[in-house]
């Protein structure tokens, strides 16, 4: 006969770590839906454990702030958006083109998740700071543009000078063109309305601001 699991054993625990897990992504997933409807800024914990059921002492068997909460979200989100940049990128030629399909990927997720990319790139909760380990995936996402970045130095498409600076400036051009399309477009999809299709056009613009090597006259 097999062995029968006693009372309080492995699979009782792992059922009970099973079924927390799973209330935390029900919280998390609810923050994000007040965090939509009422704003980043707007969440609370009394909100969260008013549509969970419960009280709101509930909730710190979880998370022991709403800080905690932003930065479990923080990390949810940086996390979804490196995988999609990533594979994105990886689908495209080595050097701009993997630059740029990248980060229209990433709009597009932007703005399919409007209020976690407001947590993630933008300052809507002045004194949320997040933790290295939910700002750790926002680190690795820098690395895979500034290697791109690097890619196109190698292949000519970009002058050296892109090596110090270009991804700030990339940045920036992929920000903006988010800024404003959330503010005035927010329902509009990627690559729709005024302002998300000028992203491309603009990372045309690169090789002006970092022009490649001429190459040198024959004799």
């Amino acid at each position: 006969m097999g062995a029968t699991a006693e009372p309080g054993g492995p699979q009782r625990v792992d059922r009970r770590a099973r079924r927390r897990q799973e209330t935390i992504e029900e919280i998390l997933d609810i923050a994000t839906d007040v965090m939509t409807e009422q704003g980043v800024n707007g969440l609370t914990l009394a909100e969260v454990a008013r549509r969970l059921g419960v009280q709101t002492p509930s909730i710190y068997k979880y998370f022991p702030s709403i800080m905690a909460v932003y930065d479990a979200l923080f990390l949810r989100g940086q996390s979804e958006h490196l995988e999609v940049l990533r594979e994105a990128m990886a689908g495209g030629e080595p050097g701009l083109d993997a630059l740029t399909v990248g980060l229209e990927a990433s709009g597009r997720w932007a703005l399919r998740n409007q209020a976690l990319a407001q947590l993630l790139f933008w300052r809507p909760v002045p004194s949320f700071e997040p933790s290295a380990e939910a700002f750790a995936p926002s680190e690795e996402m820098v690395g895979l543009q500034q290697q791109a970045i690097v890619d196109a130095v190698a292949a000519g498409q970009l002058g050296p000078e892109a090596l110090t600076d270009a991804v700030f400036l990339v940045s920036i051009l992929i920000k903006g063109v988010l800024t404003q399309a959330m503010a005035n477009e927010p329902d509009v999809e990627w690559g729709h309305g005024r302002f998300t299709p000028t992203f491309s056009r603009l990372m045309r613009l690169l090789p002006a601001a970092y022009p490649p090597p001429q190459p040198r006259p024959k004799r």
